[in-house]
């Protein structure tokens, strides 16, 4: 059993959600970042993703993009996340960690070279926004042979004819994304997302994680009671973005994931 599933069994066992965190690796800077990271599980992030900085995020808003210029500008490469997400695994064994970006990074790196050190590294999983499944022998294929869970998003715009091939040889969880257009951008209408989800439970086993546009600790539990997982990553960039060059940083940050992980656990009786 992947370290994906695991949590997933885990949440459903305790019949809670669970919460996933976003943050663009190395932003504002390494060390930050790492500090970041390793505390993120004792705030309550049920599991990570971290983000690939890339020069042309095309499907992140305006405050991810960001993150990625400054993460680049503090001389982060795809090498660099995943040593740092090497050293974070060397202190947690069981927090799953996803590696969210754009195929041209991985692309440019070598696949093979790329799957064979994320493994080592301890990723368990890979969101990779820019690549359809008419192209899953570019990595979705390769991944899963390297036991890497592929993760892949439906959108507000996946209907039933194009689902099943949006859910072929993916492994982990499905990934809603609940609105329409770039991350943190506007918030989803929730009744919106509990019939998006429904559907998608017709269709699939797999755990239903939902993003893009939960910011606050009462949206997470609205999500929380739906999916199985709410995934926050833009609203916990802003709150870090707020705090760069303060000494409280790290903390502002922590605090903002408690909250949303008391809300996404307080929300089933």
């Amino acid at each position: 059993m992947s370290r994906i599933d695991g949590r997933f069994a885990e949440l459903k066992q305790s019949a809670r959600a669970g919460l996933v965190t976003y943050l663009t690796c190395g932003d504002p800077d390494p060390a930050t970042f790492s500090a970041l990271l390793a505390k993120l599980p004792g705030a309550g992030a049920d599991l990570i993703e971290v983000g690939m900085p890339f020069s042309d995020p095309m499907a992140d808003g305006p405050s991810i993009q960001a993150a990625g210029l400054r993460a680049l500008k503090a001389g982060m490469t795809l090498a660099g996340t995943l040593a740092l997400v090497r050293g974070f695994r060397a202190q947690d064994k069981t927090t799953p960690i996803v590696l969210m970006g754009y195929y041209n990074p991985i692309h440019r790196y070598g696949v093979p070279k790329f799957l064979a050190e994320a493994k080592a590294a301890g990723i368990d999983g890979l969101i990779v926004v820019d690549l359809p499944p008419e192209h899953d022998d570019e990595l979705c294929l390769p991944a899963r042979d390297a036991e890497i869970d592929f993760v892949r998003l439906a959108t507000p715009t996946t209907d039933d004819e194009r689902l099943p091939a949006v859910l072929n040889n993916i492994s982990g969880f499905l990934y809603y994304v609940a609105i329409a257009g770039i991350t943190g951008t506007h918030s989803a209408a929730i009744d919106g997302v509990a019939e998006a989800v429904a559907r998608l439970k017709r269709h699939t086993t797999l755990p239903v994680a939902v993003g893009f546009g939960i910011k606050t600790p009462q949206q997470a539990a609205e999500i929380a009671r739906i999916a199985d997982a709410a995934v926050v990553g833009s609203a916990l960039v802003d709150k870090l973005a707020a705090n760069i060059g303060k000494p409280g940083l790290v903390d502002a940050v922590l605090a903002d994931v408690n909250a949303l992980a008391q809300g996404v656990r307080g929300a089933r009786p």
